[in-house]
Protein backbone atom coordinates (compact mmCIF):
# COMPACT_ATOMS: atom_id res chain seq x y z
CA UNK A 1 0.00 0.00 0.00
CA UNK A 2 1.26 3.50 -0.94
CA UNK A 3 1.86 6.17 1.57
CA UNK A 4 -0.04 9.07 2.40
CA UNK A 5 2.05 11.70 3.86
CA UNK A 6 0.62 15.34 4.71
CA UNK A 7 3.44 17.63 4.24
CA UNK A 8 2.74 21.24 5.73
CA UNK A 9 4.32 24.88 6.60
CA UNK A 10 3.27 25.46 9.94
CA UNK A 11 3.56 28.44 12.65
CA UNK A 12 5.45 27.48 16.18
CA UNK A 13 2.41 27.97 17.67
CA UNK A 14 0.71 25.35 15.33
CA UNK A 15 -0.84 27.06 12.49
CA UNK A 16 -1.31 25.81 8.80
CA UNK A 17 -3.58 28.05 7.89
CA UNK A 18 -1.76 31.05 6.34
CA UNK A 19 -2.95 34.24 7.74
CA UNK A 20 0.27 36.68 7.46
CA UNK A 21 3.55 36.83 5.44
CA UNK A 22 5.88 34.39 7.03
CA UNK A 23 5.66 31.81 3.62
CA UNK A 24 7.37 32.68 0.66
CA UNK A 25 6.58 29.95 -2.15
CA UNK A 26 9.96 30.11 -3.19
CA UNK A 27 12.03 31.42 -0.29
CA UNK A 28 12.52 34.90 -0.65
CA UNK A 29 15.41 36.45 0.35
CA UNK A 30 16.27 33.76 2.59
CA UNK A 31 18.78 30.64 1.57
CA UNK A 32 17.09 27.50 1.38
CA UNK A 33 19.25 25.10 -0.12
CA UNK A 34 19.72 22.63 2.97
CA UNK A 35 15.85 23.00 3.03
CA UNK A 36 15.27 22.17 -0.86
CA UNK A 37 17.30 19.07 -0.72
CA UNK A 38 15.05 17.66 2.11
CA UNK A 39 12.08 18.83 -0.52
CA UNK A 40 13.76 17.07 -3.64
CA UNK A 41 14.07 13.87 -1.31
CA UNK A 42 10.73 14.02 -0.59
CA UNK A 43 9.20 14.83 -4.31
CA UNK A 44 11.57 12.30 -6.26
CA UNK A 45 9.90 9.75 -3.49
CA UNK A 46 6.17 10.95 -4.68
CA UNK A 47 4.44 10.09 -7.96
CA UNK A 48 1.11 11.59 -6.53
CA UNK A 49 -0.28 14.87 -5.55
CA UNK A 50 -3.47 15.20 -3.66
CA UNK A 51 -5.11 18.53 -3.15
CA UNK A 52 -8.56 19.81 -1.94
CA UNK A 53 -10.60 22.61 -4.59
CA UNK A 54 -9.13 25.44 -3.22
CA UNK A 55 -5.66 24.51 -2.27
CA UNK A 56 -5.37 22.96 -6.24
CA UNK A 57 -7.06 26.52 -7.89
CA UNK A 58 -4.27 28.44 -5.61
CA UNK A 59 -1.69 26.00 -6.79
CA UNK A 60 -2.69 26.32 -10.72
CA UNK A 61 -2.75 29.72 -10.36
CA UNK A 62 0.95 30.54 -9.85
CA UNK A 63 3.28 27.07 -10.02
CA UNK A 64 2.63 26.99 -13.78
CA UNK A 65 3.12 30.41 -14.77
CA UNK A 66 6.51 31.24 -13.23
CA UNK A 67 8.37 28.02 -14.15
CA UNK A 68 11.05 29.55 -15.99
CA UNK A 69 11.89 31.75 -12.75
CA UNK A 70 11.48 29.01 -10.42
CA UNK A 71 14.59 28.12 -8.62
CA UNK A 72 13.59 25.47 -6.18
CA UNK A 73 12.04 22.94 -8.43
CA UNK A 74 8.93 22.97 -7.36
CA UNK A 75 6.85 24.30 -10.50
CA UNK A 76 8.28 21.65 -12.15
CA UNK A 77 7.66 18.81 -10.33
CA UNK A 78 4.14 20.15 -10.00
CA UNK A 79 3.53 20.36 -13.61
CA UNK A 80 5.40 17.09 -14.26
CA UNK A 81 3.35 14.92 -11.42
CA UNK A 82 0.08 13.18 -11.44
CA UNK A 83 -2.41 15.60 -9.69
CA UNK A 84 -5.72 14.31 -7.92
CA UNK A 85 -7.83 17.20 -7.25
CA UNK A 86 -11.13 16.31 -4.72
CA UNK A 87 -14.02 18.76 -5.70
CA UNK A 88 -17.73 18.40 -6.51
CA UNK A 89 -17.37 21.37 -8.94
CA UNK A 90 -14.05 20.85 -11.00
CA UNK A 91 -14.95 19.46 -14.35
CA UNK A 92 -11.98 20.49 -16.39
CA UNK A 93 -8.88 20.83 -14.01
CA UNK A 94 -7.32 22.81 -16.37
CA UNK A 95 -3.92 21.44 -15.56
CA UNK A 96 -1.90 19.04 -17.32
CA UNK A 97 -1.19 15.41 -15.49
CA UNK A 98 -4.59 16.14 -12.93
CA UNK A 99 -7.35 13.87 -12.29
CA UNK A 100 -10.38 15.07 -10.48
CA UNK A 101 -11.72 12.66 -7.62
CA UNK A 102 -15.48 13.87 -7.39
CA UNK A 103 -16.81 11.14 -5.15
CA UNK A 104 -16.42 10.64 -1.08
CA UNK A 105 -13.04 11.71 -0.58
CA UNK A 106 -12.53 8.90 2.26
CA UNK A 107 -13.31 6.15 -0.35
CA UNK A 108 -11.39 8.09 -3.52
CA UNK A 109 -8.12 8.24 -1.63
CA UNK A 110 -8.01 5.33 0.09
CA UNK A 111 -8.81 3.41 -3.23
CA UNK A 112 -5.58 5.34 -4.81
CA UNK A 113 -3.56 4.49 -1.70
CA UNK A 114 -4.13 0.76 -3.02
CA UNK A 115 -3.23 1.55 -6.38
CA UNK A 116 0.68 0.54 -7.37
CA UNK A 117 2.76 3.46 -6.90
CA UNK A 118 5.08 5.92 -4.92
CA UNK A 119 3.93 8.18 -2.16
CA UNK A 120 1.28 10.05 -2.52
CA UNK A 121 1.38 13.86 -0.77
CA UNK A 122 -1.03 16.40 0.21
CA UNK A 123 0.07 19.99 0.92
CA UNK A 124 -2.34 22.77 2.51
CA UNK A 125 -6.18 21.32 1.89
CA UNK A 126 -6.93 22.14 5.93
CA UNK A 127 -10.62 20.46 5.31
CA UNK A 128 -8.92 17.49 3.25
CA UNK A 129 -6.73 16.75 5.68
CA UNK A 130 -9.16 16.75 8.78
CA UNK A 131 -11.05 14.09 6.68
CA UNK A 132 -8.28 11.96 6.02
CA UNK A 133 -6.76 12.58 9.81
CA UNK A 134 -10.01 11.37 11.32
CA UNK A 135 -10.11 8.52 8.37
CA UNK A 136 -7.11 7.10 9.66
CA UNK A 137 -5.79 7.22 5.94
CA UNK A 138 -2.90 9.16 7.41
CA UNK A 139 0.85 7.41 7.28
CA UNK A 140 3.23 10.28 7.68
CA UNK A 141 3.23 13.77 8.72
CA UNK A 142 6.06 16.22 7.43
CA UNK A 143 6.14 19.41 8.75
CA UNK A 144 8.77 22.36 8.22
CA UNK A 145 8.19 24.52 11.61
CA UNK A 146 8.37 28.16 10.44
CA UNK A 147 9.52 30.62 13.86
CA UNK A 148 6.81 32.41 13.77
CA UNK A 149 3.79 33.06 15.97
CA UNK A 150 0.76 33.94 14.19
CA UNK A 151 -1.51 33.99 17.12
CA UNK A 152 -4.46 32.51 15.02
CA UNK A 153 -5.08 29.86 12.16
CA UNK A 154 -6.23 26.62 11.69
CA UNK A 155 -4.57 24.25 12.86
CA UNK A 156 -3.23 20.55 11.42
CA UNK A 157 -5.21 18.29 13.43
CA UNK A 158 -8.86 18.95 14.03
CA UNK A 159 -10.48 20.26 17.31
CA UNK A 160 -10.92 17.09 19.38
CA UNK A 161 -8.67 14.67 17.85
CA UNK A 162 -5.76 12.84 19.51
CA UNK A 163 -3.09 11.09 18.11
CA UNK A 164 -2.11 8.78 21.27
CA UNK A 165 1.33 8.16 20.02
CA UNK A 166 3.93 9.32 17.20
CA UNK A 167 6.75 7.79 16.00
CA UNK A 168 9.48 10.52 15.45
CA UNK A 169 11.04 9.82 11.34
CA UNK A 170 13.46 12.38 10.87
CA UNK A 171 14.27 15.72 12.39
CA UNK A 172 16.36 18.36 10.78
CA UNK A 173 17.20 22.02 11.76
CA UNK A 174 18.13 24.38 8.89
CA UNK A 175 20.02 27.66 8.17
CA UNK A 176 16.84 29.76 7.93
CA UNK A 177 15.38 28.43 11.14
CA UNK A 178 13.11 26.17 9.27
CA UNK A 179 13.24 22.90 11.10
CA UNK A 180 11.64 20.08 9.82
CA UNK A 181 10.39 16.47 11.39
CA UNK A 182 8.54 13.62 10.26
CA UNK A 183 6.09 11.13 12.40
CA UNK A 184 3.81 8.38 11.65
CA UNK A 185 1.63 7.19 13.97
CA UNK A 186 2.19 3.94 15.53
CA UNK A 187 -1.04 2.18 14.82
CA UNK A 188 -1.96 3.36 11.39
Amino acid sequence: MRTLAITQNITLDGSIEMLGDWFAAQGGDVDMSDLLEVQHRHMGAADAFLAGRQTFEDLRGYWPTVIDEDTTGVSAYLNDVHKYVVSSTITDPAWQNTTVLSGDPVAEVRALKEQPGRDIVVTGSITLCHTLIEAGLVDEYRLYTFPVVQGRGRRLFPDGFEVPTLRRLDVQAFRSGITYSSFAPENP
